[in-house]
């Protein structure tokens, strides 16, 4: 049993995936049974990019069915990334990779932050979108973070 924790732990760790920290919230609207609609605020931490954090802002549904975690998410999501430490990076980055995705439905709906580097300028740009359509396009926020001349990005 051990060993499975273990190897669970290790393949966590290599997958590179982020985990929102839920910094605050403020509530939209009163629900009379379960929790209140609200939007709220999440830090993720660039896996691959010490002293970088992304701020995420999200509506959250709530009602009966947003407090058994069976409500959509509305789409909406606005992000700002900044450097908040030294840079470094433990690997190599792809020219563009998904950073970080999370759910906002049981099913197929998410919301994407992926990380595009902009080699002319030495800077990271994340974008955040969900990946189910709206109208032929889904809504989105974009947001850089310039990384000092002195420290080259690597690049795959």
């Amino acid at each position: 049993m051990k060993f499975i924790c273990k190897v669970v732990a290790v393949v966590f760790l290599l997958s590179g995936v982020a985990h929102a920290e839920t910094i605050g919230s403020v509530d939209t609207a009163f629900n009379f049974i379960g929790p209140d609609h609200k939007i709220v605020i999440e830090a993720y931490d660039d896996p691959k990019v010490a002293g970088i954090t992304c701020y995420l802002s999200r509506a959250k549904t709530g009602g009966i069915k947003g407090g058994l975690g069976l409500a959509e998410d509305k789409t909406e999501a606005s992000i700002a990334c900044r450097q908040v430490g030294a840079i470094s990076f433990s690997t190599p980055l792809k020219q563009q990779e998904e950073v970080f995705n999370q759910s906002l439905s049981i099913l197929f709906k998410k919301l994407r932050v992926v990380r595009v580097v902009d080699q002319k300028r030495n800077a990271l740009v994340y974008l955040t979108y969900s990946d189910k359509l709206i109208d032929g396009s889904p809504k989105n926020s974009v947001t850089a973070v310039a990384v000092d001349r002195s420290i080259a990005i690597p690049v795959k």
